[in-house]
């Protein structure tokens, strides 16, 4: 009885994982051919296009920071989220809005008055890398701690997956050798890797 829920849970946790498995088996391999996309898109990053040019006529006061600033912006366009922002706030601000479908560009002129935002193109190795490199429990935001969460719980069950697997060979008898064949080859390979890079 064990075995067929061990074996129904494994299956399941297997089908629920596709996507995160998924994305992380095809950002690995987008990252270690990197140079190769990178030539096959013509070499360079994405570019940013413009999307929009606005006035903005929000005076901030003497003591608001940058990173104040750069929110109040990102809020007032609708566009808040987890960020990055450089720049002299008399002068220039160019503020990054971090997303990992389609990164977008503020660029905040105080003293012209405007704003403009440019929306990076998108290419499916970076926006994989993106995902990827993903950090959460850094930000303010519930979203990036949602997704820190989810991969948490992905670690999780792929742990459980990796135990109920084994639990599951060991009961086959008929698996036993080859399986253990199998886990050795996979362990001395790592290892070799481990010892030589």
């Amino acid at each position: 009885m064990m075995s067929i829920v061990l074996r129904r849970i494994h299956m399941y946790l297997a089908l629920f994982l596709t996507p995160w498995i998924l994305m992380y088996g095809l950002s690995t391999m987008a990252m270690n051919h990197h140079q190769s996309l990178r030539a096959l898109y013509g070499g360079g990053a994405p570019a940013f296009v413009p999307d929009r040019a606005e006035p903005y006529t929000r005076i901030f006061d003497a003591e608001f920071t940058k990173q104040q600033m750069a929110r109040q912006i990102l809020v007032d366009l609708d566009l808040d989220g987890r960020f990055r922002v450089n720049g002299d706030p008399a002068r220039r601000l160019t503020i990054l809005r971090i997303d990992p479908v389609s990164p977008t560009r503020v660029i905040y002129l105080p003293q012209k008055q405007q704003i403009t935002v440019e929306i990076q193109q998108l290419r499916t190795p970076n926006m994989l890398a993106r995902l990827h490199m993903r950090q959460g429990f850094r930000s303010d935001y519930a979203v990036d701690d949602a997704w820190a969460v989810s991969v948490d719980l992905v670690i999780g069950a792929m742990l459980f997956w990796v135990g109920s697997g084994l639990w599951l060979w060991w009961e086959l008898k008929v698996t036993r050798r080859l399986g253990g064949l199998a886990m050795l080859a996979g362990v001395g390979l790592f290892a070799l890797f481990l010892l030589t890079i």
